[in-house]
């Protein structure tokens, strides 16, 4: 039987995504900073993917906003960004941290993105969801509201749980805190038709990310790489991430 909505707006009302990333004071500008470094310190790829200074002048609509680490990104190099978030929680700290930084190129609004109420207007350059669609019931109706919201032309840019993945194939838990109500994972072939099943035509799709730390010191904000990843190479490493990596990336567009 498949998870509702609510189950899912609820388990992570209770635990935003990332929430521990610092030790500091929940909703001060020490935290937030915290957060964005912690975040693009362990996932370096997010910023090559999302490619932020591109967006800058144009209009870009976030599903799953989470503590808003790229929102802010989004908007600090100039585009006008829409954050949507299922849960108020999430809303709230990203309203805060854009007011502490002096952002007011954002608005912030709590919405299911398999429901979204304004998704006709093709009004957006770009929709980016990264590490969402797969938490959500029906990731399928969210990349139909995203193709609605999308001009002709328009890009998407989500991220996928990946199932041939070091975490996965070593039965890791799918995140930090366990019972997560709702995870997809999908191989390459399936991310593909998933995004062309909504319309799009798929440009690029590749896999990153291993997470190389031990569990125990990284909790206590150390950075000790766990083996075999401590005796590994950083070519093999990053070998290893293209092959075996947890995030499968893909940008598509609107033709």
């Amino acid at each position: 039987m498949t998870a509702s909505i609510e189950s899912v707006r609820s388990y992570w009302e209770s635990r935003p995504c990332n929430i521990r990333h610092s030790p500091e004071r929940v909703g001060t500008r020490a935290y937030f900073d915290d957060v964005e470094k912690r975040k693009y310190f362990v996932e370096p790829h997010i910023p090559e993917f999302a490619q932020f200074e591109k967006w800058r002048g144009r209009y870009v609509v976030e599903i799953g906003c989470g503590l808003g680490t790229d929102t802010i990104s989004f908007a600090r190099a100039g585009a006008q960004v829409t954050a949507v978030d299922l849960t108020e929680s999430a809303v709230e700290l990203v309203k805060l941290r854009a007011y502490l930084f002096g952002l007011d190129n954002i608005s912030v609004c709590r919405a299911d993105a398999e429901a979204l109420p304004w998704a006709a207007a093709q009004c957006c350059d770009l929709v980016y969801s990264f590490g969402v669609l797969h938490h959500t019931p029906h990731p399928e109706k969210v990349l139909s509201k995203a193709y609605e919201l999308l001009k002709p032309g328009g890009t998407l840019k989500v991220m996928l749980y990946h199932k041939y993945s070091w975490k996965f194939l070593t039965h890791q838990q799918p995140e930090a805190q366990p019972d997560c109500p709702v995870v997809y994972t999908y191989s390459r072939k399936e991310a593909r038709r998933l995004i062309e099943a909504a319309g799009f035509k798929v440009k690029e799709l590749y896999v990153r990310h291993i997470f190389p730390y031990r569990v125990a010191d990284y909790l206590e904000y150390r950075y000790v790489k766990a083996w075999p990843f401590n005796v590994m190479p950083a070519w093999l490493f990053s070998g290893l991430e293209r092959i075996l990596g947890a995030h499968i990336l893909i940008t598509g567009v609107k033709e």
